[in-house]
């Protein structure tokens, strides 16, 4: 075998890029360090300009009072039920869908596919006015159920799974058949696990959506302790005089952007398997 040779062009090339890489990281956790940092000061130094965030002291004040507000908790609360909540409902019915379209034989399949599609193109502005009609008809206004409905109807969550279920190599079922196997047994015991990659990527992007959903719930919840966090923010936001000041908005957000950062973190490696194509092996 011949020896490997470097050439100085790629060596270069590939730092070149590593820079470029760090430059763009710094510039995209710039404004996290700059939110943290003013949740960090006190709100009458941020009064006389935002530049004292760059200077000593910091304090968790802000914290201390945002743990001490009881309204805050109660909006984290109803969103995390919404967006748990939401998650759920659009793994169970779009690997449901997702398994149908792709694996099994029925009449207009591919024609109901293609609807399905059309939801994509769809904007939620389209048909809000219907649903707040329909979802006042109802009674749903100003509860759990009003702002997790809406979010379960996921198009690309039917795409996707039907994707992943279309790769899975037509043996796995053969082989399933021979061993008689119930229909069901083998879409929960055989065919899911193997879209596990392609699940955890559909429940983190369902969750970001709902945790930072802000139009549906600034129409459905008109009563305060029903707000979701993103409202609740916004609601102290417009009302800033009376509110603590801009540290503690700062906290606020920081606050509330922690459950996404955690969910990431558990759940990136699955992002990863999905994006690369390792879902079935």
């Amino acid at each position: 075998m011949a020896p490997r040779t470097y050439r100085p062009e790629a060596l270069n090339t590939s730092k070149g890029l590593f820079v470029l890489a760090c430059l763009l990281a710094v510039v995209a956790m710039a404004p996290i360090a700059w939110i943290v940092g003013l949740s960090l000061k006190d709100n009458k130094a941020l009064m006389l300009g935002t530049e004292a965030v760059f200077a000593l002291p910091y304090t968790l004040a802000n914290y201390v009072n945002l743990i001490g507000s009881s309204q805050v908790f109660g909006w984290f609360f109803n969103s995390l039920v919404v967006a748990v909540g939401e998650t759920v409902g659009v793994l169970v019915l779009s690997s449901l869908a997702g398994y149908a379209f792709g694996r099994l034989e029925f009449p207009f399949r591919r024609t109901l596919f293609v609807l399905v599609l059309f939801g994509l193109a769809v904007p939620e502005q389209a048909v809000i006015i219907a649903r707040h009609q329909m979802f006042n008809w109802l009674g749903w206004h100003n509860t759990h159920l009003g702002l997790i409905v809406p979010g379960l109807t996921s198009a690309f969550g039917v795409f996707l799974m039907t994707q992943f279920f279309r790769a899975i190599p037509k043996e796995i079922d053969e082989a399933a058949l021979l061993d008689n196997t119930p229909p069901f047994r083998l879409f929960w015991r055989v065919m899911l696990p193997l879209t596990l990659p392609a699940q955890a990527t559909l429940g983190i992007f369902t969750f970001l959506h709902a945790w930072n959903d802000y139009w549906w719930p600034l129409i459905s919840a008109t009563k305060k302790e029903m707000f979701t966090l993103t409202v609740g923010i916004a609601s102290s936001q417009t009302n800033f005089a009376q509110s603590e000041g801009l540290g503690f908005l700062s906290a606020q957000a920081v606050f509330a952007s922690l459950p996404v950062v955690i969910v990431y973190i558990l759940f990136q490696r699955h992002i990863v398997t999905a994006v690369s194509g390792g879902a079935v092996k």
